[in-house]
């Protein structure tokens, strides 16, 4: 499992994410608007500002005080160092 670092100690799974984006737009706000009625928001930004929100497959909205490309840069990341690790064992 590939666990994406959203800032102040939060983490998400990599495999669940289905967008990162910039929280904007009045489309992206109507989405956050309606995942906090029905109960799907999470809130992970710890007071701060809001600079992206990521959408996951199970529908939930997740709310991070990091730049949308810096969460996407880590995303990345994770992939690319998945299964480097048992190669340095060898």
């Amino acid at each position: 499992m590939k666990l994406i670092s959203i800032g102040y100690g939060n983490l998400v799974s990599g495999s669940r994410v289905v967008a990162i984006v910039s929280p904007d737009s009045a489309p992206i706000k109507r989405i956050i608007q309606e995942a906090r009625e029905r109960g799907m928001l999470i809130d992970a930004t710890c007071g701060r500002r809001t600079r992206a929100a990521i959408i996951t497959d199970s529908d939930h909205v997740i709310l991070s005080a990091l730049q949308s490309e810096t969460v996407a840069n880590r995303a990345t990341d994770a992939k690319e160092t998945t299964g480097s690790d048992e190669a340095d064992d060898e």
